[in-house]
C-alpha cells in the first residue's frame, strides 16, 4: 500500500481500510489474483465487483435465472443507485429519504440487497427525522457511483444529464463531446466549487476513462474509444489546465487526476526535485508546483520555511504553492499578488489542528480589507499558535486594524512581533488596535509603525494603552510619520517613564521633529532607569542644539545607549565636540554611531579622532559617509586607532573626498592582525 500514496494517504479512513481488506481478500482467495490496485479507482472497481458477486453467491443462489439476467439486473440497480448518488453528490447533499429513492426507481428492498454499499439510518431521537434516512456507507462510495453513472451517460449519450450537469461548460446541441473535452469540462466545472466537494468524483471519473477499468466493470459502463493517443490528450490537458481565480487547494486535483490516469511523471519529477541540491536552478510547471504543495503538505517532517520567491516557477505556479504553508513553520508570501481567495488558503492553515505556522509575512500584496478579515477570524482561533505577522504595504485601512484588534485581543498571548508599515492605518486605526495592547495577555515584543500616516494622536494612544499593563513591547518603529511631530515624542514619553516600560528599541526617523525631541526623551529616559538601547532619530531637524541634548544623555550613569543613529539631522562640527565630550568623560555603553550626511567636515572628524584615543571609547562602528564637503585627512583616524586598542571594527566614509595616503594607512588597519578594524567604507558608492 505505501508504493501508492493515494491509496497510503485513505489508510487513515477505517472504511477504507474495509473496503481494501474485502477487495484484498477477494483477490488473494480467489483465482482471481492478477495486478493488485495502485489507484483509487482501481480499488473502488474491485470492491463493487466483489459486492456485485456476493449479491449474487446470497441472493440469486439457485434461482434459474441466466448469467446474463443477472448481470444486467445487477446493471440497472446499480445504475439507479448512481443516479441517487450523482444527483445527491451535485447538491452536496450525503442523507436521503425513501422518495429520492422512488424517484430514482429504487425501492428500500434494492438499496438494502447491497448492505455494503447503501445503509438505512434512522434519527428516532430527533424530532426532525421521524422517517427513515439514508446514505452512501462512506461518501467516498458515493462520489465513486456518481462518477460511474455520469460515465455511463457519456458513453450512452444522455446528452440531457450531461448538459443540465455541465449547464455554461456545454456547448453542444447536436452532438457529444470527445473523451477529453468532457473531461476537461467537468474538471473546469469542478475547480469552481469553493469546497471541492466534486474533487474525489472527478479524480473517479478520469480513473473510470482507462481501458483497464472500464474492461473491469464490463457491461456496467459500456465501451469507448480510449486509444494510447487520447488518454495522451486527457494528460496534456490536465499538464497544461489553467487555474486562474481557483483556489490552489483546487488546484491540486488537477495532479490527482493524472495520478488516477496512471501517469507517474509529474511525481517523479517533483521526487527528483526534492532530492536535488540546486533547487533554484529547476524551472517548475504549475502542475509541479501543485504536485510539489501536496507533496510538502502530506509530509510527515514540518517544512522549516517555506518563501514563495525561492522558487522558480511562474506567478501562477507561485500560487500555487500556497497550499504547502500548513506544513510549515515560516511561511514568506512577500509581494506575490496574493488574492483574497489566497488568504482564505493561509487562514485555513492558521486554524488546522495542529496549526504548526509560527511566522508569516504577507507583506506587499494587495490584500485590503477583505483579506484581512479571513486573517482575523484565523487569529482569534484557539489553534493559531502565530507569533511573527508582517503586513507591510497590503493596502489596510482603519477597518482592517478594527478586525486584527478585536482578532488579538480574544486570542492575545502567542503574537509576539507585529509590523502594519505602509498602510494608510491613520490615528483612528491605532486606536482601534489599542483594545488588544491593552490586554494583560497581551505578549507584543515589537510593533512597527513605519509610514502609517499618523500624528500625535497615536502616539497618546499607544501611551495609554501601553501604561494600562505590564508592557512586554522591546521595539517600537514610528518613522517616517511626518505629523508625529514633539507633542508626539512629548506622550510616548509618558510611557518611557513608566516603570511597566521594558522598550529596548525606538525608532523616530523622518517624524518632523525639532530639539524639544530631544530634551523630551532626555528629561523622561533620565528619571526612569531605562532599558534603552537603541535610538534612531535620523532625517529630522535636530541640529547641533538637539544633540547637545542627547549628549548629555549619553554621559548619564543610568544610560544604556548601544546604538545612536543621527543620520541627515543637520549637525555640525559641534555636534562631534559635545558627543565626544560626552563620550570621552565617563565609560560608555555606546557601540554603534551614525552620523553620516551631515555637514561635520574635516574638523569634525578630527574631533571624533580624538574620541578613539580615550580609553572609555569603546565604539565598534562609526559611519561618517557623506559628511564633507572638503577633502578629509584620514592620517588623525588612523593614528587614534593606532594609539589605542581601539575596539572600532567597521568604519565608513564613503562620499567623502579623501586624502589617498591616509585611506592607505586605514587600509594597512585593516589588513594587520593586531588591529579590530575589519570592514573599511571609503569608495563613493559602495
Amino acid at each position: 500500500m505505501k508504493t501508492s500514496r493515494s491509496l497510503h494517504i485513505m489508510c487513515s479512513i477505517p472504511v477504507f481500510c474495509w473496503i481494501t481488506a474485502t477487495v484484498l481478500e477477494h483477490m488473494l482467495t480467489t483465482e482471481q489474483r492478477g495486478a493488485l490496485p495502485k489507484t483509487l479507482t482501481d480499488m473502488y472497481s474491485h470492491f463493487l465487483l466483489v459486492q456485485t458477486k456476493r449479491k449474487k453467491n446470497k441472493y440469486h443462489e439457485g434461482r434459474k435465472t441466466s448469467l446474463q439476467e443477472q448481470t444486467e439486473a445487477d446493471k440497472e440497480v446499480l445504475l439507479k443507485l448512481g443516479k441517487l448518488a450523482f444527483q445527491h453528490l451535485e447538491k452536496g447533499n450525503i442523507l436521503f429519504y425513501q422518495e429520492h429513492l422512488e424517484h430514482c426507481g429504487l425501492d428500500v428492498t434494492e438499496a438494502s440487497v447491497y448492505s455494503g454499499v447503501c445503509t438505512e439510518i434512522f434519527k428516532r431521537e430527533c424530532e426532525i427525522f421521524k422517517k427513515a434516512a439514508y446514505c452512501f456507507v462512506h461518501l467516498s462510495i458515493q462520489e465513486f457511483l456518481a462518477a460511474v453513472y455520469l460515465f455511463y451517460c457519456f458513453t450512452h449519450r444522455k446528452t440531457e444529464v450531461l448538459q443540465d450537469f455541465l449547464k455554461r461548460d456545454w456547448e453542444y446541441k447536436n452532438s457529444s463531446p470527445s473523451m477529453d473535452v468532457f473531461l476537461q469540462r467537468v474538471m473546469k466545472k469542478s475547480l469552481r466549487s469553493k469546497n471541492g466537494h466534486l474533487d474525489m468524483f472527478v479524480r473517479f471519473l478520469h480513473g473510470l476513462s482507462l481501458e483497464s477499468n472500464q474492461r473491469l466493470l464490463g457491461g456496467l459502463l459500456g465501451w469507448t474509444e480510449n486509444s494510447p493517443k487520447n488518454v495522451e490528450i486527457v494528460i496534456n490537458n490536465l499538464n497544461k489546465m489553467n487555474s486562474d481565480e481557483m483556489s490552489p487547494d483546487r488546484s491540486i486535483n488537477i495532479f490527482h487526476c493524472l495520478m488516477e490516469m496512471k501517469n507517474l511523471s509529474v511525481l517523479q519529477e517533483i521526487q527528483e526535485f526534492l532530492k536535488s541540491k540546486n533547487r533554484s536552478d529547476k524551472k517548475l510547471s504549475e502542475i509541479h508546483c501543485s504536485a510539489l504543495a501536496y507533496m510538502l503538505q502530506m509530509s510527515e517532517e514540518v517544512l522549516d520555511e517555506l518563501d514563495l520567491r525561492k522558487y522558480n516557477a511562474s506567478e501562477k505556479g507561485q500560487w500555487r504553492l500556497i497550499p504547502a504553508v500548513r506544513n510549515c513553520k515560516k511561511a514568506g508570501l512577500c509581494g506575490c499578488r496574493l488574492s483574497e481567495t489566497h488568504c482564505e488558503v493561509v487562514a485555513s492553515a492558521l486554524k488546522s489542528s495542529p496549526s504548526h505556522l509560527t511566522q508569516l509575512d504577507l507583506s506587499y500584496n494587495d490584500l485590503q480589507d477583505s483579506g484581512v478579515k479571513h486573517l482575523s477570524a484565523a487569529l482569534e482561533n484557539p489553534n493559531c499558535r502565530l507569533e511573527h505577522l508582517r503586513l507591510k504595504g497590503c493596502r489596510l485601512s482603519e477597518f482592517s486594524c478594527a478586525s486584527l484588534g478585536s482578532a488579538l485581543k480574544f486570542n492575545p498571548s502567542h503574537l509576539k512581533h507585529l509590523d502594519l508599515s505602509d498602510n494608510m492605518l491613520q490615528d483612528s486605526g491605532v486606536q482601534q488596535l489599542c483594545g488588544f495592547l491593552e490586554s494583560p495577555e497581551c505578549r507584543l515584543e515589537t510593533l512597527r509603525l513605519i509610514r502609517c500616516n499618523l500624528s500625535r494622536t497615536s502616539c497618546s494612544s499607544l501611551a495609554k494603552a501601553l501604561n494600562a499593563i505590564h508592557s512586554y513591547l522591546k521595539l517600537l518603529d514610528f518613522s517616517h510619520n511626518k505629523e508625529l511631530e514633539d507633542l508626539g515624542v512629548k506622550h510616548l514619553c509618558g510611557f518611557l517613564k513608566s516603570p511597566q516600560c521594558r522598550l529596548e528599541t525606538l525608532r523616530l526617523r523622518a517624524s518632523s521633529l525639532s530639539e524639544m525631541s530631544c530634551a523630551f526623551l532626555v528629561s523622561a529616559l533620565k528619571s526612569n532607569p531605562s532599558h534603552l538601547k537603541h535610538l534612531d532619530m535620523s532625517d529630522n531637524k535636530l541640529q547641533d542644539s538637539g544633540v547637545k541634548q542627547l549628549a548629555s544623555l549619553v554621559k548619564s550613569s543610568h544610560c544604556r545607549l548601544e546604538t545612536l543613529r543621527l543620520r541627515g539631522c543637520e549637525l555640525s562640527e559641534t555636534s562631534c565636540s559635545y558627543l565626544g565630550s560626552a563620550l570621552k568623560s565617563s565609560p560608555s555603553h555606546l557601540r554603534h554611531l551614525d552620523l553620516g550626511h551631515n555637514t561635520l567636515e574635516d574638523s569634525g572628524v578630527k574631533q571624533l579622532s580624538n574620541l578613539m584615543k580615550s580609553p572609555h571609547c569603546l565604539l565598534e562602528t562609526l559611519r561618517l559617509h557623506w559628511c564633507s564637503s572638503a577633502e578629509i585627512n584620514c592620517t588623525s583616524l588612523s593614528s587614534a586607532l593606532k594609539s589605542n586598542p581601539s575596539h572600532l571594527r567597521e568604519l565608513d566614509l564613503r562620499g567623502n573626498k579623501l586624502h589617498n595616503s591616509g585611506v592607505q594607512q586605514l587600509v594597512d588597519l585593516v589588513k594587520h592582525p593586531d588591529f579590530t578594524l575589519e570592514t573599511l567604507r571609503w569608495l563613493p558608492f559602495w
